[in-house]
């Protein structure tokens, strides 16, 4: 069974910078594509970031590119998003979840609790 634990989020104002950590219980961690998604206030989940398994090579929605970074260390099976310039728009919950690459869903249906963002103006 995949657990998926999130943490990090908080209160910050526009501007400021968070770090969002994601504790996943994949037995083969390190062979999975991994990433984030979020979901606002009252709207559908979204891609955010994603890293993949083989190369580390790393890929971003346009809303985030450039402000975001998204890392992994298979060693201790976690993945991180580093937001930095945050944006009032980038308030909502956000998930951490294997990632199928290049169609940026979620490849095991299953999700964390998430961790709420939420970015004052």
């Amino acid at each position: 069974q995949v657990q998926l634990v999130e943490s990090g989020g908080g209160l910050v104002q526009a501007g400021g910078s968070l770090r969002l950590s994601c504790a996943a219980s994949l037995r083969t961690f390190s062979r999975y594509n991994m990433g984030w998604f979020r979901q606002a206030p009252g709207k559908e989940r979204d891609f955010v970031a994603a890293t993949a398994w083989s190369t580390g090579t790393t890929y971003y929605a346009d809303s985030v590119k450039g402000r975001f970074t998204i890392s992994r260390d298979n060693a201790k099976n976690m993945v991180y998003l580093q937001m930095n310039n945050l944006k009032p728009e980038d308030t909502a919950v956000y998930y951490c979840a294997a990632v199928n690459w290049f169609r940026w869903t979620n490849a095991l249906d299953a999700w964390g609790q998430g961790t709420l963002v939420t970015v004052s103006s």
